[in-house]
C-alpha cells in the first residue's frame, strides 16, 4: 500500500510567511512577577530576559549580559500593557509609536529617566524614547 502524500509534501516543505515567523519569535514576559519595561521602546520582559537576551528593539543599549545596563535601561514603573502581534498594521501600535518594532507585549506608559550619558547617546543616534520623568503627566 502506498503512503498518502499531502499536496504540501509533494513540493517539499512550504516556506513560512515572514509574519508567522515574526509572531513565533514575539517577545513576551516569561512570568507575571518581576516584569520591567525598556525605557526606550516600552517592551515588557522579566529582568532575567533583559539580562539574557537584551532588548530586540534596542540592541545598541547592550543590555545582554550586563546587569548594570539592565537596571539603567529598564524600569518597573509602567502602566498598562498591550500585546502587539502585527505592529505595522495595528492602530494601537501606531498610537503607542511601536509600529516599527517587533511583535511583543508593550507598556502603555513608561515612567523613569535615562542617565545623562545614555540620553546623549540616544539623541546622537536620533532615537526617540518613551520614558518620562516621575511626576510628569
Amino acid at each position: 500500500m502506498s503512503a498518502y502524500l499531502d499536496d504540501d509534501e509533494v513540493g517539499g516543505e512550504e516556506e513560512v510567511p515572514q509574519q508567522v515567523a515574526d509572531l513565533a519569535n514575539a517577545s513576551t514576559p516569561a512570568a507575571d512577577k518581576g516584569v520591567r519595561a525598556c525605557k526606550r521602546c516600552g517592551i515588557l520582559k522579566t529582568y532575567d530576559q533583559f539580562e539574557t537576551e537584551g532588548c530586540e528593539n534596542c540592541p545598541f543599549l547592550e543590555m545582554a549580559d550586563d546587569p548594570e545596563k539592565c537596571n539603567l535601561c529598564t524600569t518597573a514603573f509602567y502602566e498598562g500593557s498591550v500585546a502587539v502581534m502585527d505592529p505595522r498594521s495595528s492602530w494601537t501600535a501606531k498610537w503607542l509609536r511601536v509600529d516599527n518594532y517587533l511583535p511583543g507585549v508593550y507598556a502603555i506608559t513608561v515612567t523613569g529617566q535615562f542617565d545623562k550619558d545614555i540620553e546623549d547617546e540616544l539623541e546622537s543616534r536620533g532615537c526617540r524614547y518613551r520614558c518620562r520623568p516621575h511626576g510628569s503627566s
